[in-house]
């Protein structure tokens, strides 16, 4: 009897941990809710004193204090470490803050970040500046990036979107107010058109005119059509849509010049204002222009061919610069953007803040997304997997990066929002030419081919 209840205990022992193994594995967040962030809390209260000693956190005590102790307890006085605040548990790891002792800095914790990692058994550990002598370490569970769960509390606003989930559980948003012109690279089947997707989702519900080229025959833009106000499918016509829109954005500049008595001669180089200091009832509607596959509207192969393909780049380089006041901002993707494309595309590629790097073909493409503002970040490119799609590294020209990834969203459901959202786009008489023919949505059940039939008696 005694051997049928061990076999049965330790049978259950097994099924217990194949099943907490599993969850690990199949769910993440459910494991570390109830295993994973029990056990982290008891590691790091057990053994915070010896960590951030063996990290080197520690510090020798104020004098007072090793008086103090010498005087009632005759114990050896040890170093301190910073001193810790409240855990504060979340849905994918932990929270805590630490007041760092005189002579420390964010850059002391931030390097021993990675010995935190291993001592209490977290995916990942991240440091924050929060205020003077104050950091935030961010502890997350398990990988956040595997299977991408949105956080349902979001911080949007106008020409705000949530596009993506940062590697340490923080949502991705793409201000076009903070960072106006952005470049996306990616090879094929990297994730590039999911990000693009998520971008014309998010933007649709805004009241934002949404313009688009797309010279591969409109493949990746013509899903979106109900929302968009002007759509190229090809160079001849990209080439009749950007003077338009360089004409719309020097007509903003008169608006602002007349709002504000600026002399009419007065060069657009030398307004500092913007749309935005305009009143709500006068301010035009921002402008977001995407461009896929950028390396079409430079690629020629005869001498006409070349003429036109200066002056779109010099029209999108006017764009880039001058854009930002008169409410008009740049989202260009493509799979390479190099110098090797030809006149401009260098110039062309430093006005645009922002950079994503999906997964590229090779370390020169990479370098060229992020190799001037973000050098480290270039090796972190070159190592996403083609399993992985939609991961990617982002960006600016303050030299910060991070590792983002992009939630699926299908065709259809994007599809389904521009078409819910038609209603909101702004109306530019000027852009009225180029706007795409959306044809009549079939009624459900009804047949497209079936031809009515003659009523007789």
């Amino acid at each position: 009897m005694t051997d049928l209840v061990t076999w049965a205990e330790l049978g259950g022992s097994l099924a217990a941990i194949g099943g907490a193994a599993y969850a690990r594995h199949a769910h993440p967040a459910a494991y570390w809710s109830t295993v994973g962030l029990p056990v982290s809390v008891a590691r790091l209260l057990a053994s915070y004193t010896s960590t951030m000693d063996a990290c080197g956190l520690t510090v020798e005590p104020p004098r007072w204090r090793a008086l103090a102790v010498k005087a009632t307890t005759r114990r050896e006085v040890r170093p301190v470490p910073p001193r810790r605040g409240m855990i504060r548990p979340t849905s994918t790891g932990l929270r805590l803050r630490l007041r760092l002792a005189p002579g420390q800095e964010p850059a002391d914790v931030a390097a021993s970040a990675e010995r935190l990692r291993h001592a209490w058994g977290v995916h990942a550990v991240y440091v924050r500046d929060v205020k003077p002598g104050v950091v935030e370490l961010r502890l997350v569970g398990f990988d956040v990036l595997r299977k991408v769960r949105m956080p349902r509390r979001t911080d949007a606003g106008p020409l705000r979107v949530l596009v993506a989930l940062r590697e340490d559980a923080t949502a991705f948003v793409r201000d076009y107010r903070a960072v106006p012109h952005e470049l996306v690279l990616g090879a094929t089947l990297s994730g590039k058109s999911m990000f693009l997707r998520n971008l014309l989702a998010g933007l649709a519900a805004q009241p934002v005119v949404l313009v688009g080229i797309d010279c591969k025959r409109g493949v990746e833009l013509a899903p979106f059509a109900p929302r968009l106000s002007a759509l190229a499918t090809d160079p001849e016509q990209a080439a009749e849509l950007l003077p338009v829109l360089v004409k719309e954005m020097e007509d903003r500049y008169d608006l602002i010049k007349a709002r504000q008595g600026v002399a009419p001669g007065t060069p657009d180089e030398l307004i500092t204002s913007d749309v935005w200091g305009l009143p709500e009832d006068e301010r035009p509607a921002p402008i977001v222009l995407f461009v896929d596959e950028v390396a079409e509207l430079f690629l020629v192969a005869t001498r006409k061919e070349e003429e036109r393909r200066d002056e779109m780049v010099t029209q999108l380089i006017r764009l880039a610069q001058l854009g930002r006041a008169a409410g008009i901002y740049l989202e260009v993707c493509g799979q390479r953007f190099g110098a090797e494309l030809g006149k401009g595309a260098t110039m062309l590629r430093a006005q645009l803040t922002g950079r994503v790097c999906h997964r590229v073909n090779d370390e020169a493409s990479a370098k060229m997304a992020l190799g001037d503002i973000a050098p480290e970040a270039v090796l972190a490119a070159c190592a996403i997997a083609a399993e992985l799609p939609g991961l990617a590294v982002v960006g600016d020209t303050s030299g910060g990066w991070s590792r983002i990834r992009t939630p699926h969203l299908s065709l259809t459901d994007a599809a389904a929002t521009c078409r819910e959202t038609a209603h909101l786009a702004p109306d530019v008489p000027a852009l009225a030419p180029f706007r795409p023919h959306v044809p009549p949505v079939p009624v459900k059940g009804s047949d497209p081919l079936a031809t009515p039939q003659p009523i007789t008696e």
